[in-house]
């Protein structure tokens, strides 16, 4: 039966969507920046002259080669309210441990945790590979003119790492609004923090899988389709003004 712009109407009026959506952004407002920040962060002191570089990468590039499912259940072990290492280092320090998956406050502010964690080792890889494309005659002459390792940082690394910076960017916040498996995985279904956690991409399974509102569903998915579409266009647009390609 032909129901026309019914589904998205219906979508429109829901308030799950407005939750959703709220989810949604401030899962990715909070771990690409950070996911970035630390990347950049790790990917300059690997780029550096220490011993056991190659040791150091592979140990930072290895959740991005396991599987998501398998990192969610660790990370769900971790969090446990009983017998969960951090409520226990919690507990040793003097504070007193919570239930951090059941608890609508804090469940979302654990699966950013895991994302960031787990989007470092990969995000830092394809940054060290752009900081290892620049000359290092850049750096010499820096030095000559008396600039210190943070100049050397923010004058020359960051400004001419911009397009490797911006292709991190695009793809951090596509996958950040495709974020489904780690909050499926983590957060149980029966507690008040699954709804209270839910993203687009949930809503859209929930709605497809749960309920078999197949059609419903998918105007769900087709407006997550518009809004990443939207968020990229807007920064290819802006990429303009802070982006350097040689």
């Amino acid at each position: 039966t032909f129901v026309g712009l019914a589904n998205y109407k219906h979508l429109f009026q829901e308030p799950d969507l407005l939750l959703a959506l709220k989810n949604t952004l401030i899962y990715a407002i909070v771990t690409v920046p950070i996911g970035l920040g630390l990347s950049l962060l790790v990917a300059s002191l690997l780029n550096s002259k220490i011993k056991g570089t190659s040791f150091y990468r592979t140990i930072y590039f290895l959740p991005s080669v396991t599987m998501s499912v398998a990192v969610a259940l660790v990370w769900k072990l971790i969090f446990h309210s009983e017998y969960g290492i951090f409520n226990a280092v919690i507990e040793a320090l003097g504070g007193q441990g919570k239930s951090w998956l059941t608890t609508p406050s804090t469940a979302l502010g654990c699966v950013m945790i895991v994302a960031i964690w787990g989007s470092v080792g990969y995000n830092m890889i394809i940054l060290l590979a752009g900081m290892q494309g620049i000359s290092t005659s850049y750096y010499e002459a820096a030095v000559i003119d008396g600039a210190g390792p943070a100049a050397c940082f923010f004058k020359i690394t960051i400004p001419i790492l911009t397009p490797t910076i911006f292709f991190v960017v695009i793809t951090s916040i596509i996958s950040s609004f495709q974020i489904f498996d780690t909050i499926f995985m983590m957060i149980p279904k029966d507690s008040p923090a699954f709804s209270a956690s839910q993203t687009l991409v949930m809503m859209f399974y929930r709605n497809a899988f749960d309920y078999g509102a197949k059609g419903y569903a998918a105007a769900i998915s087709s407006i997550v389709f518009l809004i990443v579409m939207l968020v990229t266009a807007v920064q290819f647009g802006m990429q303009k003004k802070w982006v350097h390609y040689e």
